[in-house]
């Protein structure tokens, strides 16, 4: 061919690469409606199947078994196996022809063109200006990399601004083998039209199938198109049932305010209750987010609730809540979480959503981190949700104001180790005292009351220095000298305990000071043991703490550390107490050993053991205090109860964990708990049982068992059976009982479930409830309540 002629081959290929992929673009309208419609209000940004962008300087490779010109016609003709390589597309046609007077270019013949980003678009006949503004695919097939499947009886562009399909079907299920079967499900339009002006897509007599049967139909329908980021619209809506409100639909619009701005309003129809009205504002700024979230109902038949409850007693009811956090710059940050509500169970009762926790805590707060300080300050509040109209557990809460933690490490050495500073600054109030009764709720008239809060305010400032270094001996024995040195300062003004009702002399004086020092040594002597197949590491552990009494022990309040269980994690911790308020005195020893061990074959175990002992001093652990923590722990005597966990992992899916507390005199089971699981492709399941030694002085006068289980079958491809159980042994009552049934495929996800639970604080507030949930890949969730607290 005359080398004249070489441009205009090459620019009859390029074009006609760069005119198919902008054809095969008309796709695009399908899989944004696809994507718009999810369920975070079409935020999310869809990805243009095609954008046609060809890099200068790309070479241009065409194979062919025939390239003719015909100079009459202006007309350049490939034929035979036509292969095109040009800027990262590939194209294979039967024939292709650039008309240079008429300036359109044709592909004819089981064309394919395979894009840079992966998108590989078929059909029998391709024709397209070379400006790109009109032309049409006949019998448009399109494969996406997600999985994603169109298919087009012709697609057409039309003036430069418009796209237009013809009996379009998207789905993102995969082929079906089965000639004639229809995918699982799939979306049709007679015809679908992209608006380059207005940014929309308009699909007309849409209808979606499901197993080749439509369910849906809508005459027409407009969503954004790929370039449009979010969108006003109504969203999935979804469906609920419940005990006391009924059936539920609840129907969702999406409005776009500003660029940063947007809210969602909806609107929820119980058939028990009536109209629930939500609103959730949402703003975005350069450092940070808010969400303003109100919601509100008059309830329509109050009386379906159990008398007396806080549901049955307020028909009017409402909320309001605020949440905030801001990077004021990389170390530090600030926000708050902070809800108002009508009465103390209306966001749990409607399940509102991140609202609907037994336990809600507000609060407010500023945090530094660098690379060796830590500063936490913050006030809060807990929202106790239950079904108690007089809200008695929430007016027993105290209100923090604030709390502020600091802790510094010096990065310079000092004395060759690592010098340490920790301070904690806490105020709070209480309304109301909460106690247990010795005999109402401890049963046990011998017995303190048990304070878990006095009424009143409380300031505490705590400040603790600590010293610690490690040395290794050429033995290799580890050994880490520690000393440390603390002081608190309370102010005070609670009111004191019931007379008769505590022993522990509590202090009525406005102002109260305590110190502590401690010198402590840890000696380890980890052995390594390598056999042809295993690895072992096994590491006695011994460490002795000498240090004062306790000062004021049982004479102060007990506000953050209350929440004690001694078991193997914290055998070797210098305080084992959980908070400020309480601070480990006397000389003290912990004993044990950690072991470690991995084999080849895939089995990993760990374990650890020990006991500690109070060999001088007075045990903090055995001198009571208002919460009366310490008594039965197991540390309340000179020698402790043995502590201990193993764990084991095994290549078959096997997996066993255990934390138990012996006895240290009979060896008698005090406390512990059992997880067994095993996992396969076919079978999942997970046992958990748990005792609890009868612990009169924390209100339980009888032992728990409880055995917890969840399990899920594979019965066939695709389909699963779930459930979960929770049973109480000592009184032979299941808690807790679910069931359900799944199936899950490469393009739908659909769950049902059935769970009834029981309420450990209020009988009253017990429930049942019926949750399903389908999920369209690509295309969204429809939910009817939930099934999350029934799956596996």
């Amino acid at each position: 061919m005359a080398a004249a002629n070489r441009k205009s081959i090459r620019k009859f290929v390029g074009a006609l690469v760069t005119g198919t992929a902008a054809s095969a673009y008309i796709m695009s309208p399908v899989a944004v409606y696809a994507q718009a419609n999810n369920n975070n209000g079409g935020t999310g940004a869809v990805a243009s199947p095609i954008q046609v962008k060809v890099p200068e300087g790309s070479k241009l490779v065409l194979s062919s078994n025939e390239l003719v010109y015909n100079k009459d016609t202006q007309v350049v003709t490939a034929s035979g196996a036509v292969q095109i390589n040009y800027g990262g597309y590939r194209m294979v046609a039967q024939r292709v022809e650039y008309n240079q007077k008429s300036g359109r270019m044709t592909a004819i013949g089981n064309v394919e063109l395979i894009s840079p980003d992966g998108n590989r678009m078929y059909g029998d006949k391709m024709d397209v200006t070379d400006s790109f503004s009109d032309g049409f695919v006949n019998s448009l097939r399109i494969e996406m990399p997600d999985n994603t499947r169109m298919v087009a009886e012709k697609g057409e562009r039309v003036g430069g601004t418009q796209l237009i399909l013809t009996k379009g079907v998207y789905t993102a299920c995969k082929a079906c083998s089965e000639q004639g079967r229809a995918p699982l499900w799939q979306v049709k339009a007679r015809r679908v039209v992209q608006n380059g002006v207005t940014h929309t897509v308009r699909l007309e007599h849409a209808r979606f199938e499901l197993f080749g049967l439509p369910i849906a139909y809508v005459p027409w329908i407009e969503v954004p198109d790929n370039t449009v980021k979010r969108k006003s619209g109504f969203l999935f809506p979804s469906m609920s049932i419940s005990q006391h409100l009924g059936v539920g639909l609840k129907v969702p619009y999406y409005y776009v305010i500003s660029p940063s701005m947007d809210a969602t309003v909806s609107a929820t129809g119980y058939t028990s209750q009536g109209l629930l009205l939500e609103g959730e504002f949402r703003q975005r700024f350069e450092n940070g987010t808010h969400v303003l979230h109100v919601a509100g109902i008059s309830q329509m038949d109050p009386s379906t609730f159990t008398a007396g409850t806080s549901d049955a007693e307020h028909k009017t009811r409402g909320m309001i809540s605020s949440k905030a956090d801001f990077k004021i710059n990389p170390r530090w940050t600030f926000g708050w979480d902070v809800m108002a509500q009508s009465d103390n169970n209306f966001s749990r009762t409607y399940g509102l959503d991140g609202l609907s926790q037994s336990t809600h805590t507000n609060d407010i707060y500023l945090t530094g981190l660098g690379k060796r300080n830590y500063f936490d300050m913050r006030a809060f509040y807990y929202d106790i949700q239950d079904a108690d109209n007089n809200s008695t557990a929430e007016k027993q809460q105290a209100v923090v104001y604030p709390s502020i933690d600091y802790h510094y490490v010096d990065p310079k050495s000092v004395y060759g180790g690592e010098l340490s500073a920790t301070v904690n600054l806490t105020n709070l109030s209480r309304d109301k005292t909460s106690v247990l009764d010795n005999v109402n709720n401890l049963g046990d008239s011998s017995l303190n009351d048990r304070y878990l809060g006095l009424s009143g305010s409380y300031t505490r400032l705590s400040t603790e220095l600590q010293w610690q270094r490690t040395f290794t001996t050429d033995g290799g024995l580890v050994l880490t000298p520690l000393a440390a040195a603390r002081g608190d300062v309370y102010g005070l003004d609670m009111d004191a305990p019931a007379a008769g009702t505590y022993s522990g002399n509590y202090d009525n004086s406005d102002y109260a000071t305590r110190g502590m020092v401690t010198a402590g040594l840890e000696a380890k002597y980890p052995f390594l043991i390598t056999t042809s197949n295993s690895t072992h590491v096994f590491e006695p552990i011994a460490q002795i703490y000498v240090r004062p009494d306790e000062q004021l022990a049982g004479q102060l309040p007990n506000e953050d550390a209350q929440s004690f269980v001694f078991d193997a994690t914290n055998l070797f911790d210098r305080d084992k107490f959980s908070g400020f308020d309480r601070i480990e005195g006397g000389t003290r020893a912990n004993v044990g050993w950690r072991y470690t061990g991995s084999f080849d074959n895939g089995y990993k175990l760990q374990h650890i053991f020990g006991q500690s002992y109070q060999l001088a001093g007075r045990n903090s652990f055995a001198t009571s205090d208002l919460a009366g923590v310490g008594a039965d722990s197991g540390l309340e005597t000179t020698r402790s109860d043995y502590v201990t966990m193993f764990g084991l992992t095994t290549p078959q899916g096997i997996s066993l964990s255990t934390s138990y507390r012996f006895d240290e005199k009979d060896f008698a089971f005090r406390r512990g708990d059992t997880s067994v699981g095993y996992a396969n492709d076919i079978f999942q399941t997970n046992l958990i049982y748990t005792h609890i030694t009868a612990q009169p002085q924390y209100g339980f006068t009888s032992d728990q068992d409880e055995i917890q289980t969840r399990a899920q079958i594979k019965f066939k491809e695709y389909w699963s059976v779930f459930g979960t159980v929770s049973y109480d042994i000592n009184n032979s009552e299941v808690t807790r009982q679910g069931i359900g049934l799944s199936y899950e495929d490469e393009c739908t996800i659909f769950s049902v479930s059935f769970l009834n639970k029981k309420d450990s604080t209020n009988q009253s507030a017990s429930d049942w409830s019926v949750g399903a949930r389908l999920t369209f890949r690509t295309l969204g969730d429809v939910n009817l309540g939930s099934v999350q607290d029934a799956t596996f």
